[in-house]
């Protein structure tokens, strides 16, 4: 049986999200910003260590906060599905720290408001736009080490526009899912593939 991974990724406006996504499933980019209104479901399987897997990417418009009931979630269609997300990807535009602002806020709720164990839920932070990396508003180090030691979360900067590092997120992402225990057996990950319909991408 095939088991089935949902991820929310989440973000403030133009920072990428669906250029991330449609990087990984499609190995497409649109140069044309298409600012993302209502949520979108994708569902790619990837290939971990011989194993396939389902995965239920969630693309969520902008939200003014992290839904902090299943009440509310249901209330706003944008929200469906994020409360019990299996991980989460929170992603910020390197040059605007906004949009870096964004996630820090989405993240503490994220804390606060989840359901079960908030603290196990596997998060990474993601900083989009490295092709722009002179205009960025703060070191990288700088960030890495905040985003890891003191919010706990796991850490990566890629380029959706180059395609740079977006496989690499996702390879994050599921190697903090087994670190976490969420998926047992797989000591180390190895992201083959991401497989849609009749074709297959070799990463």
């Amino acid at each position: 049986m095939v088991e089935t991974l949902s991820i929310a990724v989440i973000g403030a406006p133009g920072v990428g999200k669906t250029s991330i996504i449609r990087q990984f499933i499609y190995n497409d980019f649109s140069e044309v910003h298409t600012p993302t209104r209502t949520r979108s479901v994708y569902r790619p399987s990837v290939i971990l260590n011989g194993n396939m897997y389902e995965l239920k990417v969630l693309d969520v418009p902008p939200l003014s906060a992290f839904p902090s009931s299943s009440s509310q979630e249901w209330l706003d269609l944008r929200c469906r599905g994020v409360r019990n997300a299996n991980a989460y990807i929170l992603v910020y535009d390197i040059c605007c720290v906004e949009s870096f602002e964004y996630v820090k806020m989405i993240r503490q709720q994220i804390v606060e408001h989840r359901e079960g164990s908030s603290s196990e839920v596997p998060i990474l932070v993601v900083g989009n736009k490295r092709d722009l990396q002179r205009q960025r508003f703060m070191p990288r180090r700088a960030v890495s080490v905040l985003v890891k030691k003191t919010w706990k979360c796991g850490y990566v900067e890629c380029s959706a526009k180059f395609n740079w590092h977006v496989v690499l997120l996702f390879k994050e992402l599921l190697g903090i899912a087994v670190a976490r225990g969420m998926r047992q057996n797989h000591t180390s990950i190895r992201l083959q593939g991401a497989l849609q319909r009749n074709r297959c991408t070799i990463m």
